[in-house]
Protein backbone atom coordinates (compact mmCIF):
# COMPACT_ATOMS: atom_id res chain seq x y z
CA UNK A 1 0.00 0.00 0.00
CA UNK A 2 1.21 3.61 -1.36
CA UNK A 3 2.24 5.74 2.08
CA UNK A 4 0.33 8.47 1.95
CA UNK A 5 2.27 10.37 3.70
CA UNK A 6 5.76 10.02 1.92
CA UNK A 7 6.85 13.65 1.18
CA UNK A 8 5.89 14.50 4.40
CA UNK A 9 7.71 11.80 6.68
CA UNK A 10 10.61 11.99 4.14
CA UNK A 11 11.21 15.61 5.89
CA UNK A 12 10.47 14.64 9.10
CA UNK A 13 14.02 12.37 9.04
CA UNK A 14 16.16 15.68 8.06
CA UNK A 15 19.03 17.37 10.43
CA UNK A 16 20.86 20.51 10.15
CA UNK A 17 23.39 18.41 8.18
CA UNK A 18 20.97 16.72 5.92
CA UNK A 19 18.16 18.72 5.10
CA UNK A 20 19.71 21.27 2.62
CA UNK A 21 20.78 18.35 0.44
CA UNK A 22 17.10 17.46 0.72
CA UNK A 23 15.90 20.20 -0.36
CA UNK A 24 18.03 20.22 -3.76
CA UNK A 25 16.85 16.70 -3.90
CA UNK A 26 13.79 18.01 -4.26
CA UNK A 27 14.58 19.54 -7.58
CA UNK A 28 15.05 16.74 -9.38
CA UNK A 29 12.14 14.67 -8.62
CA UNK A 30 9.48 15.00 -11.11
CA UNK A 31 6.74 14.18 -8.62
CA UNK A 32 6.92 16.58 -6.39
CA UNK A 33 6.01 20.62 -7.31
CA UNK A 34 8.35 23.43 -5.51
CA UNK A 35 8.46 27.41 -5.49
CA UNK A 36 11.04 29.93 -3.95
CA UNK A 37 8.56 32.62 -2.33
CA UNK A 38 10.49 35.65 -0.63
CA UNK A 39 7.91 35.69 1.56
CA UNK A 40 4.13 34.42 2.30
CA UNK A 41 1.81 36.54 3.76
CA UNK A 42 0.36 37.39 6.34
CA UNK A 43 2.32 35.85 8.44
CA UNK A 44 5.48 35.08 6.96
CA UNK A 45 6.24 38.21 4.52
CA UNK A 46 9.47 38.92 5.67
CA UNK A 47 10.95 35.09 5.49
CA UNK A 48 12.15 33.60 2.31
CA UNK A 49 9.68 30.42 2.04
CA UNK A 50 9.79 27.37 -0.33
CA UNK A 51 6.84 25.15 -0.67
CA UNK A 52 6.77 21.63 -1.93
CA UNK A 53 3.89 19.72 -3.09
CA UNK A 54 2.64 16.35 -4.41
CA UNK A 55 -0.56 15.44 -4.57
CA UNK A 56 -0.90 14.21 -1.01
CA UNK A 57 0.95 16.66 0.73
CA UNK A 58 2.52 19.86 1.07
CA UNK A 59 5.54 21.00 3.16
CA UNK A 60 6.38 24.67 3.84
CA UNK A 61 10.04 25.19 5.16
CA UNK A 62 10.26 28.89 5.91
CA UNK A 63 13.77 30.44 6.51
CA UNK A 64 14.69 32.53 9.80
CA UNK A 65 17.80 34.79 8.79
CA UNK A 66 17.70 36.39 12.37
CA UNK A 67 21.47 36.11 12.85
CA UNK A 68 23.38 33.87 15.31
CA UNK A 69 24.56 35.05 18.65
CA UNK A 70 24.26 35.23 21.85
CA UNK A 71 21.20 38.20 21.65
CA UNK A 72 19.45 35.35 19.75
CA UNK A 73 19.40 32.74 22.25
CA UNK A 74 15.59 32.45 23.47
CA UNK A 75 12.95 30.42 25.10
CA UNK A 76 9.94 29.21 22.99
CA UNK A 77 6.19 29.26 25.12
CA UNK A 78 4.99 25.95 26.05
CA UNK A 79 1.50 26.87 24.06
CA UNK A 80 3.02 28.73 20.82
CA UNK A 81 2.35 31.79 22.77
CA UNK A 82 2.78 34.96 20.00
CA UNK A 83 5.38 36.32 22.34
CA UNK A 84 8.36 35.22 23.76
CA UNK A 85 11.10 36.32 25.44
CA UNK A 86 14.80 36.52 24.52
CA UNK A 87 17.82 36.53 26.70
CA UNK A 88 18.50 39.77 28.21
CA UNK A 89 15.95 41.48 25.32
CA UNK A 90 12.25 42.30 24.83
CA UNK A 91 9.80 40.04 24.20
CA UNK A 92 9.60 39.23 20.04
CA UNK A 93 7.17 37.72 18.13
CA UNK A 94 7.43 34.35 17.91
CA UNK A 95 8.76 32.85 14.46
CA UNK A 96 7.28 29.30 14.87
CA UNK A 97 3.91 31.12 15.89
CA UNK A 98 3.87 32.78 12.70
CA UNK A 99 4.69 29.35 10.54
CA UNK A 100 1.86 27.96 12.40
CA UNK A 101 -0.75 30.31 11.87
CA UNK A 102 0.72 29.96 8.34
CA UNK A 103 0.07 26.00 8.63
CA UNK A 104 -3.67 26.64 9.61
CA UNK A 105 -4.43 29.27 6.95
CA UNK A 106 -2.96 27.10 4.54
CA UNK A 107 -5.37 23.53 5.72
CA UNK A 108 -8.39 26.05 5.53
CA UNK A 109 -7.27 27.28 1.80
CA UNK A 110 -6.88 23.61 0.89
CA UNK A 111 -10.23 22.81 2.52
CA UNK A 112 -11.79 20.33 0.13
CA UNK A 113 -9.40 18.31 -0.38
CA UNK A 114 -7.10 15.77 0.78
CA UNK A 115 -3.92 17.61 1.37
CA UNK A 116 -1.72 17.44 4.54
CA UNK A 117 -0.04 20.29 5.01
CA UNK A 118 3.31 20.27 7.53
CA UNK A 119 5.70 23.14 8.08
CA UNK A 120 9.75 23.75 8.79
CA UNK A 121 10.87 26.18 10.07
CA UNK A 122 15.00 26.61 9.81
CA UNK A 123 16.10 29.72 12.08
CA UNK A 124 19.79 30.98 13.03
CA UNK A 125 18.63 31.68 16.36
CA UNK A 126 19.55 29.32 19.33
CA UNK A 127 16.34 27.43 20.77
CA UNK A 128 17.73 26.76 24.54
CA UNK A 129 14.36 24.95 24.75
CA UNK A 130 13.72 23.24 22.00
CA UNK A 131 14.23 19.42 23.32
CA UNK A 132 11.17 20.26 25.74
CA UNK A 133 9.07 21.55 22.93
CA UNK A 134 9.45 18.81 19.80
CA UNK A 135 6.01 17.17 21.05
CA UNK A 136 3.82 20.37 20.88
CA UNK A 137 5.13 21.53 17.40
CA UNK A 138 5.10 17.98 16.53
CA UNK A 139 1.10 17.95 17.78
CA UNK A 140 0.78 21.30 15.77
CA UNK A 141 2.30 20.14 12.30
CA UNK A 142 5.53 21.48 12.76
CA UNK A 143 9.15 20.70 13.10
CA UNK A 144 11.91 23.45 13.95
CA UNK A 145 15.95 23.39 13.11
CA UNK A 146 17.90 25.62 15.19
CA UNK A 147 21.40 27.34 15.61
CA UNK A 148 21.49 26.88 11.75
CA UNK A 149 24.78 29.24 10.26
CA UNK A 150 24.84 31.64 6.90
CA UNK A 151 21.18 30.83 6.26
CA UNK A 152 20.80 34.24 4.64
CA UNK A 153 23.61 32.61 1.86
CA UNK A 154 22.08 29.37 1.36
CA UNK A 155 19.74 28.77 -1.97
CA UNK A 156 17.96 26.03 -3.18
CA UNK A 157 16.81 24.49 -6.59
CA UNK A 158 13.09 24.47 -7.30
CA UNK A 159 11.02 21.91 -9.90
CA UNK A 160 8.62 24.74 -11.11
CA UNK A 161 7.04 22.33 -13.67
CA UNK A 162 3.55 24.02 -14.68
CA UNK A 163 2.66 20.21 -15.44
CA UNK A 164 2.54 19.25 -12.26
CA UNK A 165 -1.22 19.02 -11.40
CA UNK A 166 -0.32 19.20 -7.54
CA UNK A 167 1.13 23.22 -8.42
CA UNK A 168 -2.79 23.81 -8.71
CA UNK A 169 -2.90 23.43 -4.57
CA UNK A 170 0.42 25.79 -4.09
CA UNK A 171 -1.82 28.33 -5.78
CA UNK A 172 -4.37 27.97 -3.44
CA UNK A 173 -2.36 28.74 -1.04
CA UNK A 174 0.21 31.70 -2.93
CA UNK A 175 -2.60 33.44 -5.10
CA UNK A 176 -4.58 34.24 -1.97
CA UNK A 177 -2.02 36.47 -1.12
CA UNK A 178 -0.24 39.90 -2.56
CA UNK A 179 3.14 37.64 -3.02
CA UNK A 180 4.01 36.82 -6.30
CA UNK A 181 6.25 33.60 -6.24
CA UNK A 182 9.81 34.38 -7.42
CA UNK A 183 11.18 30.99 -8.72
CA UNK A 184 14.70 29.60 -8.78
CA UNK A 185 16.03 28.09 -11.65
CA UNK A 186 14.11 25.42 -12.68
CA UNK A 187 16.31 22.52 -12.33
CA UNK A 188 13.76 19.28 -13.08
CA UNK A 189 12.84 20.34 -16.33
CA UNK A 190 13.86 19.60 -19.29
CA UNK A 191 13.41 19.68 -23.38
CA UNK A 192 11.73 16.93 -24.90
CA UNK A 193 13.64 15.68 -27.88
CA UNK A 194 12.60 16.32 -31.14
CA UNK A 195 12.66 13.20 -32.61
CA UNK A 196 9.84 10.77 -32.18
CA UNK A 197 10.05 8.11 -29.75
CA UNK A 198 9.10 4.03 -30.41
CA UNK A 199 5.98 2.70 -29.96
CA UNK A 200 8.26 0.30 -27.41
CA UNK A 201 10.14 3.57 -25.63
CA UNK A 202 6.75 5.28 -24.80
CA UNK A 203 5.62 2.01 -23.35
CA UNK A 204 8.70 1.60 -21.45
CA UNK A 205 9.32 5.01 -20.13
CA UNK A 206 5.26 5.41 -18.95
CA UNK A 207 5.11 2.02 -17.41
CA UNK A 208 4.28 2.34 -13.97
CA UNK A 209 7.20 -0.41 -12.86
CA UNK A 210 9.82 1.88 -15.02
CA UNK A 211 9.03 5.07 -13.14
CA UNK A 212 8.96 2.86 -9.59
CA UNK A 213 12.81 1.62 -10.59
CA UNK A 214 13.66 4.65 -11.82
CA UNK A 215 12.72 6.71 -8.62
CA UNK A 216 14.32 4.67 -6.61
CA UNK A 217 17.68 4.51 -8.45
CA UNK A 218 17.70 8.08 -8.89
CA UNK A 219 15.95 9.60 -5.82
CA UNK A 220 17.62 6.86 -3.29
CA UNK A 221 20.51 6.58 -5.18
CA UNK A 222 23.04 3.75 -4.07
CA UNK A 223 22.99 4.26 -0.37
CA UNK A 224 21.15 1.08 0.11
CA UNK A 225 22.80 -0.91 2.83
CA UNK A 226 21.97 -0.98 5.90
CA UNK A 227 23.88 1.64 8.79
CA UNK A 228 24.42 -1.48 10.46
CA UNK A 229 26.55 -3.17 7.90
CA UNK A 230 29.03 -1.37 8.79
CA UNK A 231 29.81 -3.26 11.59
CA UNK A 232 29.86 -6.66 10.30
CA UNK A 233 32.71 -6.00 8.29
CA UNK A 234 35.94 -7.71 9.42
CA UNK A 235 39.33 -5.20 9.37
CA UNK A 236 43.02 -6.05 8.93
CA UNK A 237 45.05 -6.42 12.11
CA UNK A 238 47.17 -3.10 10.75
CA UNK A 239 50.12 -4.40 10.68
CA UNK A 240 52.82 -5.63 7.61
CA UNK A 241 55.96 -7.43 7.27
CA UNK A 242 58.93 -5.48 5.79
CA UNK A 243 61.11 -8.87 6.13
CA UNK A 244 62.09 -11.37 9.05
CA UNK A 245 63.67 -8.93 11.32
CA UNK A 246 60.99 -5.84 10.84
CA UNK A 247 57.64 -5.36 10.68
CA UNK A 248 55.52 -2.17 10.71
CA UNK A 249 52.10 -0.58 11.95
CA UNK A 250 49.54 0.27 9.68
CA UNK A 251 46.49 2.76 10.70
CA UNK A 252 43.19 1.40 9.70
CA UNK A 253 40.66 3.95 9.82
CA UNK A 254 36.96 2.11 9.33
CA UNK A 255 33.98 3.04 7.46
CA UNK A 256 31.38 5.69 8.61
CA UNK A 257 27.69 4.27 9.27
CA UNK A 258 26.15 7.39 7.96
CA UNK A 259 29.31 9.23 5.46
CA UNK A 260 26.31 11.73 4.13
CA UNK A 261 25.73 13.02 6.95
CA UNK A 262 29.92 13.87 8.05
CA UNK A 263 30.30 15.23 4.38
CA UNK A 264 27.34 17.61 5.01
CA UNK A 265 28.69 18.36 8.74
CA UNK A 266 32.34 19.29 6.67
CA UNK A 267 33.06 23.08 7.01
CA UNK A 268 33.45 24.96 3.74
CA UNK A 269 35.10 22.30 0.91
CA UNK A 270 32.28 23.29 -1.31
CA UNK A 271 33.77 22.25 -4.71
CA UNK A 272 35.06 19.00 -2.83
CA UNK A 273 31.36 18.12 -2.48
CA UNK A 274 30.54 19.43 -5.43
CA UNK A 275 32.91 17.34 -7.30
CA UNK A 276 32.22 13.79 -4.96
CA UNK A 277 28.37 14.42 -5.92
CA UNK A 278 29.29 14.02 -9.12
CA UNK A 279 31.20 10.86 -8.73
CA UNK A 280 28.98 8.94 -7.03
CA UNK A 281 26.29 10.37 -9.66
CA UNK A 282 27.81 8.63 -12.16
CA UNK A 283 28.49 5.37 -10.52
CA UNK A 284 24.87 5.49 -9.51
CA UNK A 285 23.87 6.14 -13.38
CA UNK A 286 25.77 2.78 -13.89
CA UNK A 287 23.98 0.91 -11.93
CA UNK A 288 20.24 2.22 -13.22
CA UNK A 289 22.18 1.35 -16.74
CA UNK A 290 23.18 -2.32 -15.63
CA UNK A 291 19.44 -2.73 -14.37
CA UNK A 292 17.42 -1.34 -17.17
CA UNK A 293 20.49 -1.86 -20.25
CA UNK A 294 22.25 -5.54 -19.25
CA UNK A 295 23.88 -6.05 -22.18
CA UNK A 296 24.80 -2.33 -22.48
CA UNK A 297 28.57 -0.52 -21.88
CA UNK A 298 29.26 0.62 -19.33
CA UNK A 299 30.92 4.14 -18.74
CA UNK A 300 34.47 3.46 -16.66
CA UNK A 301 34.69 4.80 -13.60
CA UNK A 302 38.04 5.44 -11.81
CA UNK A 303 38.44 5.96 -8.21
CA UNK A 304 41.82 6.64 -7.83
CA UNK A 305 42.58 10.41 -6.49
CA UNK A 306 44.82 13.09 -5.67
CA UNK A 307 44.23 14.87 -2.55
CA UNK A 308 46.04 18.48 -3.07
CA UNK A 309 46.43 20.85 -0.27
CA UNK A 310 48.15 21.64 3.75
CA UNK A 311 48.24 19.78 6.59
CA UNK A 312 44.60 20.78 8.37
CA UNK A 313 42.41 21.18 5.47
CA UNK A 314 40.59 17.74 6.15
CA UNK A 315 41.84 15.17 3.38
CA UNK A 316 41.82 12.28 5.59
CA UNK A 317 38.69 13.22 6.74
CA UNK A 318 37.10 13.32 3.64
CA UNK A 319 39.35 10.33 2.44
CA UNK A 320 37.20 8.63 5.37
CA UNK A 321 34.32 9.48 3.90
CA UNK A 322 34.98 8.88 0.23
CA UNK A 323 35.70 5.19 1.28
CA UNK A 324 32.44 5.11 3.07
CA UNK A 325 30.46 6.73 0.46
CA UNK A 326 31.96 4.18 -2.18
CA UNK A 327 31.02 1.37 -0.09
CA UNK A 328 27.27 2.66 0.19
CA UNK A 329 27.07 3.20 -3.47
CA UNK A 330 28.19 -0.77 -3.58
CA UNK A 331 31.56 0.41 -5.48
CA UNK A 332 33.90 -1.08 -2.57
CA UNK A 333 33.04 -3.81 -0.18
CA UNK A 334 34.35 -2.68 2.67
CA UNK A 335 34.45 0.99 2.20
CA UNK A 336 37.73 1.53 5.23
CA UNK A 337 41.30 3.34 5.06
CA UNK A 338 44.13 2.15 4.59
CA UNK A 339 46.68 5.13 5.96
CA UNK A 340 50.61 4.60 4.45
CA UNK A 341 53.39 7.11 4.35
CA UNK A 342 56.69 6.38 2.83
CA UNK A 343 58.45 4.92 5.80
CA UNK A 344 55.05 2.07 5.67
CA UNK A 345 57.20 0.79 2.01
CA UNK A 346 60.36 1.77 2.55
CA UNK A 347 62.38 -1.30 4.29
CA UNK A 348 65.93 -2.24 5.17
CA UNK A 349 66.50 -4.89 2.92
CA UNK A 350 66.23 -5.93 -0.81
CA UNK A 351 62.81 -6.62 -2.20
CA UNK A 352 61.55 -5.09 1.22
CA UNK A 353 59.42 -2.48 -1.45
CA UNK A 354 57.56 -4.67 -2.90
CA UNK A 355 56.97 -7.33 -0.29
CA UNK A 356 55.06 -4.43 1.20
CA UNK A 357 53.45 -2.70 -1.17
CA UNK A 358 52.01 -6.06 -2.08
CA UNK A 359 51.12 -6.47 1.81
CA UNK A 360 49.59 -3.27 1.85
CA UNK A 361 47.79 -3.18 -1.42
CA UNK A 362 45.69 -7.01 0.14
CA UNK A 363 45.16 -4.84 3.55
CA UNK A 364 43.20 -2.30 1.42
CA UNK A 365 41.33 -4.38 -1.01
CA UNK A 366 37.70 -3.56 -0.46
CA UNK A 367 38.67 -0.01 0.35
CA UNK A 368 40.93 3.29 0.33
CA UNK A 369 44.66 3.07 -0.01
CA UNK A 370 45.17 6.50 1.46
CA UNK A 371 49.33 7.51 0.84
CA UNK A 372 49.98 10.59 2.82
CA UNK A 373 52.85 12.80 1.49
CA UNK A 374 53.26 10.72 -1.19
CA UNK A 375 55.52 12.92 -3.15
CA UNK A 376 58.20 12.20 -0.58
CA UNK A 377 58.30 8.48 -3.03
CA UNK A 378 59.73 10.56 -6.13
CA UNK A 379 63.24 10.98 -4.30
CA UNK A 380 65.79 13.12 -5.98
CA UNK A 381 68.41 9.98 -6.44
CA UNK A 382 67.95 7.98 -9.06
CA UNK A 383 68.09 4.89 -7.18
CA UNK A 384 65.80 6.27 -4.67
CA UNK A 385 63.66 2.93 -3.30
CA UNK A 386 60.38 5.43 -3.59
CA UNK A 387 60.51 5.29 -7.65
CA UNK A 388 60.37 1.32 -7.15
CA UNK A 389 57.45 2.05 -5.08
CA UNK A 390 55.55 4.39 -7.88
CA UNK A 391 56.35 1.57 -10.52
CA UNK A 392 54.57 -0.98 -8.49
CA UNK A 393 51.66 0.87 -7.90
CA UNK A 394 51.47 1.96 -11.92
CA UNK A 395 51.40 -1.30 -12.17
CA UNK A 396 48.48 -2.03 -10.00
CA UNK A 397 46.61 0.68 -11.34
CA UNK A 398 47.05 -1.16 -15.15
CA UNK A 399 46.05 -4.27 -13.53
CA UNK A 400 42.08 -4.53 -14.86
CA UNK A 401 41.27 -6.90 -12.03
CA UNK A 402 42.32 -4.18 -9.31
CA UNK A 403 38.77 -3.12 -9.10
CA UNK A 404 37.64 -3.21 -5.51
CA UNK A 405 40.62 -0.39 -4.39
CA UNK A 406 40.91 3.33 -4.74
CA UNK A 407 44.21 4.86 -4.21
CA UNK A 408 44.40 8.25 -3.26
CA UNK A 409 48.01 10.24 -3.05
CA UNK A 410 47.71 13.53 -0.83
CA UNK A 411 50.18 16.06 -0.28
CA UNK A 412 50.72 19.77 -0.94
CA UNK A 413 50.11 20.45 -4.42
CA UNK A 414 53.48 22.02 -5.90
CA UNK A 415 55.31 18.91 -4.86
CA UNK A 416 53.15 16.33 -6.15
CA UNK A 417 52.53 17.72 -9.51
CA UNK A 418 55.97 17.63 -10.04
CA UNK A 419 56.19 13.75 -9.10
CA UNK A 420 53.25 13.32 -11.43
CA UNK A 421 54.71 15.38 -14.31
CA UNK A 422 58.25 13.18 -13.38
CA UNK A 423 56.15 9.92 -14.33
CA UNK A 424 54.60 9.74 -17.25
CA UNK A 425 51.30 7.89 -17.19
CA UNK A 426 50.52 7.96 -13.64
CA UNK A 427 48.95 11.42 -13.83
CA UNK A 428 46.42 9.80 -16.19
CA UNK A 429 45.76 7.08 -13.63
CA UNK A 430 44.55 9.87 -10.86
CA UNK A 431 41.61 11.13 -13.02
CA UNK A 432 39.81 12.43 -9.76
CA UNK A 433 41.97 15.60 -8.67
CA UNK A 434 40.57 17.52 -5.33
CA UNK A 435 42.32 20.52 -4.04
CA UNK A 436 42.01 21.66 -0.05
CA UNK A 437 41.88 25.34 0.47
CA UNK A 438 43.44 27.02 3.28
CA UNK A 439 40.21 27.23 5.98
CA UNK A 440 39.14 31.05 6.34
CA UNK A 441 38.91 32.78 9.58
CA UNK A 442 35.46 32.68 9.28
CA UNK A 443 35.83 29.27 8.39
CA UNK A 444 37.99 28.62 11.34
CA UNK A 445 35.58 29.67 13.80
CA UNK A 446 33.03 27.35 12.46
CA UNK A 447 34.73 24.90 13.22
CA UNK A 448 35.71 25.75 16.58
CA UNK A 449 31.90 26.40 17.50
CA UNK A 450 31.23 22.89 16.26
CA UNK A 451 33.83 20.96 18.70
CA UNK A 452 32.73 23.03 21.46
CA UNK A 453 29.09 21.92 21.12
CA UNK A 454 30.37 18.45 21.12
CA UNK A 455 31.32 18.99 24.69
CA UNK A 456 28.33 21.30 25.30
CA UNK A 457 30.64 24.22 26.06
CA UNK A 458 29.87 28.28 25.34
CA UNK A 459 31.65 31.01 24.50
CA UNK A 460 30.60 33.76 26.76
CA UNK A 461 30.67 37.41 24.82
CA UNK A 462 33.90 38.46 25.91
CA UNK A 463 35.41 35.07 25.91
CA UNK A 464 34.24 34.72 22.26
CA UNK A 465 35.47 38.58 21.12
CA UNK A 466 38.78 37.52 23.05
CA UNK A 467 39.09 33.79 20.83
CA UNK A 468 37.89 35.41 17.62
CA UNK A 469 40.51 38.72 17.82
CA UNK A 470 43.71 36.26 19.11
CA UNK A 471 42.56 33.51 15.86
CA UNK A 472 42.27 36.77 13.51
CA UNK A 473 45.49 37.96 14.50
CA UNK A 474 47.44 34.61 14.26
CA UNK A 475 45.87 33.99 10.96
CA UNK A 476 47.51 37.66 9.66
CA UNK A 477 51.05 36.26 10.54
CA UNK A 478 50.78 33.02 9.46
CA UNK A 479 53.25 31.11 7.62
CA UNK A 480 51.69 28.98 5.09
CA UNK A 481 53.79 26.44 5.43
CA UNK A 482 53.34 25.56 8.51
CA UNK A 483 50.04 26.71 9.13
CA UNK A 484 47.85 24.09 10.43
CA UNK A 485 44.94 25.29 9.36
CA UNK A 486 42.18 23.31 11.62
CA UNK A 487 44.96 21.19 13.54
CA UNK A 488 45.74 24.89 14.90
CA UNK A 489 42.24 25.41 16.01
CA UNK A 490 42.36 21.31 18.07
CA UNK A 491 45.83 22.91 19.65
CA UNK A 492 44.59 25.94 21.18
CA UNK A 493 40.70 24.38 22.07
CA UNK A 494 42.95 22.04 24.29
CA UNK A 495 44.57 24.94 25.66
CA UNK A 496 41.21 26.12 26.13
CA UNK A 497 40.32 23.52 27.82
CA UNK A 498 43.05 22.38 30.24
CA UNK A 499 42.90 26.60 31.37
CA UNK A 500 39.05 25.63 31.81
CA UNK A 501 39.12 22.71 33.98
CA UNK A 502 41.83 24.38 36.28
CA UNK A 503 39.31 27.54 36.62
CA UNK A 504 36.36 25.12 37.54
CA UNK A 505 38.31 23.22 40.41
CA UNK A 506 39.45 26.39 41.97
CA UNK A 507 36.89 28.23 41.94
CA UNK A 508 33.82 25.92 41.97
CA UNK A 509 30.71 27.43 39.94
CA UNK A 510 27.87 27.57 41.95
CA UNK A 511 25.68 26.83 39.53
CA UNK A 512 26.04 23.83 36.87
CA UNK A 513 25.54 25.39 33.74
CA UNK A 514 28.93 27.61 34.38
CA UNK A 515 30.88 25.14 34.39
CA UNK A 516 30.12 24.16 30.70
CA UNK A 517 30.72 28.46 29.99
CA UNK A 518 34.11 29.39 28.59
CA UNK A 519 35.72 32.49 29.99
CA UNK A 520 37.64 35.08 29.18
CA UNK A 521 40.03 33.93 31.91
CA UNK A 522 40.00 30.19 29.88
CA UNK A 523 41.47 32.26 26.57
CA UNK A 524 45.33 32.11 26.70
CA UNK A 525 47.14 34.40 24.48
CA UNK A 526 47.80 32.13 21.06
CA UNK A 527 51.40 31.37 20.09
CA UNK A 528 51.76 32.46 16.66
CA UNK A 529 53.69 31.39 14.39
CA UNK A 530 56.98 32.85 13.05
CA UNK A 531 57.97 33.99 9.51
CA UNK A 532 60.62 32.31 8.11
CA UNK A 533 63.29 34.74 6.87
CA UNK A 534 63.49 35.55 3.21
CA UNK A 535 66.74 35.65 1.39
CA UNK A 536 67.60 37.65 -1.19
CA UNK A 537 65.68 40.90 -2.36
Amino acid sequence: MQNTNRLIDDFKKLTKTTIWKHLNAMAVNYAVYSTHLKGLPPYLTDFGTYLYCTDTNMVIVSLDCCGHDDSLTYKESQSLSALILANGCKPRISTVFKLAKTVRLAKERLQGTDIKVYGILLTEAQIVNADELKELWEQHNLMVIDGFRGLKYRSAGVNDDDELPCKEYVKKVVDCTDETPTTGKTMAKTAAPATETSEDERDMTGSEEFGQMLDRLLKEGAETKDEDDTANITLPDGEIQQNQDLSVKVEILAPLANPREELNRLVGCADIKRRLDELLALTRYNQMMRELFPNGKQHQVSLHSLFLGRPGTGKTTVCKIYGSLLHQAGVLSKGHVVVCDRGTFIGTLWGDEERSVKQVVDMAKGGVLMIDEAYLLNGKHENDPGKLVIQLLMNILADEKQRDIAIVLCGYKEPMMRMLDMNPGLLSRFPNKFEFADFTVDELKEITCRRIKDYNYRFTIQAWGKYSKLLADAYQVRDPETWGNARFVANQLERIYLLHASRCVRQQPKDKKDILLLTPEDIAPIETPRQRPRIGF
